[in-house]
């Protein structure tokens, strides 16, 4: 059987990051914390060797901090430690348990009846967009038709099944233990019809033939989710039906170079997990927190640069296996950090910087690096974005003057004739209720945008679209996103962004009263 070499065209992408953390927030976690990932080494290096005098760093550092686990800790140290630790392994844990509790199915199917979930190693399909009653992942949207699942790469890598789309915009997410993509898969790249393996860092067996491209995740955890367009039409969803029962993800050793089918809308339903209310499922428990953290170091090697971090951390959780008193210091500085830390992450202004007009967006979400402010604040408030050159977020929960939305007032935002989120895929704008989920109403209206066909323009050519609990009037009523008599918040999509989205010379709309 002739085989395909690997492609390292991503394999080593990350390897020149440098370090993007915020210094405000890690100046909370502890100075000493933060003195260990302030400097990125190729930065360190590059410094040392421009004055002549000091040889390139070697890992001596790192060696050296692991002489740590023989030193007494003080307690005041421990929390100190564990306090950024927590922050900085939050979206590791978030992936594992997500991992554990959505894969414990015996075929695909609908957690709760709304929710795909599969076995390790494959995806369950939406028909339709995903239901408004879903509460486990936060910020979905109503503009396409959801697969989710899991992997475990290193021991069965995935076959990722992809039909003829047509001109039908598509892209398929893969993303690591720490929400960083590494598939590139969709419209936008021009995947061709066939089929596209996934495989794990320690993956080290033959590709077959027939393989359109190869992609090596950086952890064994893979998350997937391909993502297929929906008009907001009977039509069109009866149309795209055939296609999505092409849409597969299998294990490596079912592939025998044919095109799979599955009838998604015959999957059965199960049992929803514990922890469902009104906000997101708690993923996190921070009394569980240095329990979980040795298991998941074990399963995610460190970045470039990371080495001092893990091993001053591993330290701490060492001295704390044979000290019951910093054991309970540690979790007690879990529990502190969740209830300190966690929470302000909902807030869109600390998602990434600023895009104008009291909007936020982040920079390059799914390709985080060191980034751990942002990283861990999407984990939080929207967690499994796309790559941001196949998907730019913008969103706020404020108006154009800093007043936080609230559906008491009646809001409205134009995009002037010709400023239309410049995409070459299409773009909605979504409402949430304070926990990111979508706010039930009459309409069953949730977002607006390419996918509806009723929209009302101005005279001048420029769209004006509406927010509140009350109806802006029967003749605007088509362009209005009902919202809860609370809090809300507001979030714009661009799919396959053109660069002048990217780049932020695009601006989003003004938000104003009405």
């Amino acid at each position: 059987m002739k085989t395909a070499p690997i492609d390292q065209s991503k394999m080593n992408r990350r390897d020149t990051m440098k370090l993007g953390v915020g210094t405000a927030a890690l100046a909370t976690m502890g100075a000493g914390a933060a003195a260990s990932v302030a400097v990125a080494p190729d930065v360190a290096q590059a410094q040392q060797s421009a004055k002549g005098a000091v040889p390139p760093p070697t890992n001596s550092t790192a060696k050296s901090l692991s002489a740590t686990a023989n030193t007494a800790l003080s307690k005041e140290y421990v929390q100190m430690v564990g306090r950024f630790a927590y922050f900085w392994a939050w979206p590791l844990v978030n992936s594992f348990n997500r991992r554990v509790a959505l894969t414990s199915v015996p075929e695909p199917g609908l957690r709760g009846g709304v929710l795909p979930n599969a076995p390790l190693g494959q995806v369950c399909m939406l028909t339709d967009y995903i239901s408004p009653e879903q509460r486990f992942v936060a910020c979905p949207n109503q503009d396409v038709a959801y697969g989710f699942g899991f992997a475990s790469l290193d021991e069965n890598p995935v076959i990722y099944q992809v039909p003829d789309f047509g001109n039908r915009f598509f892209v398929y997410a893969a993303w690591d233990a720490r929400t960083d993509s590494f598939a590139e898969i969709g419209q936008q790249y021009g995947s061709k019809p066939g089929f596209y393996l996934l495989v794990g860092p320690n993956w080290t067996g033959k590709v077959p033939e027939g393989i359109i491209k190869t992609f090596r995740s950086s952890t064994e955890l893979a998350a997937l989710c391909p993502r297929v367009f929906l008009n907001d039409t009977a039509e069109d969803k009866r149309a795209v039906l055939p296609i999505l029962s092409q849409v597969m993800a299998y294990p490596l050793s079912q592939f025998d170079g044919k095109m799979k089918t599955k009838d998604w809308t015959k999957v059965p339903h199960f049992p929803t997990p514990s922890g469902a209310e009104s906000g997101e499922v708690k993923w996190v428990d921070p009394e569980k927190f240095f329990g979980e953290l040795p298991d998941v170091l074990d399963r995610v090697p460190p970045l470039p640069g990371e080495d001092t971090t893990y091993a001053m951390v591993r330290s701490v959780l060492t001295a704390a296996e044979k000290d019951p008193e910093l054991k309970q210091a540690l979790k007690e500085a879990a529990i502190a950090a969740d209830k300190e830390l966690i929470p302000p992450l909902f807030h869109w202004k600390h998602n990434g910087p600023a895009a104008g007009n009291a909007w936020y967006s982040p920079v390059k979400n799914a390709d985080f690096g060191a980034d751990y402010v942002v990283r861990t604040a999407v984990s939080k408030s929207n967690m499994y974005e796309n790559r941001f050159n196949e998907t730019k977020y913008v969103f706020t929960d404020t108006d154009a003057e800093g007043t936080p939305l609230n559906g008491n007032s009646t809001y409205a935002l134009t995009f002037p004739s010709g400023q239309l989120p410049p995409v070459n895929g299409f773009w909605s704008l979504t409402l949430y209720n304070k926990h990111h989920f979508f706010n039930p109403n009459p309409l069953q209206r949730f977002s607006l945008g390419t996918k509806n066909q009723g929209l009302q323009k101005n005279a001048d050519g420029s769209l004006t679209l509406y927010a509140g609990a009350k109806s802006p009037g029967s003749d605007k009523e088509s362009n209005w996103l009902p919202a809860p008599a609370t809090p809300f918040s507001l979030y714009i999509r661009a799919y396959w962004p053109k660069q002048e989205v990217i780049d932020g010379s695009w601006k989003p709309p003004v938000i104003r009263k009405a």
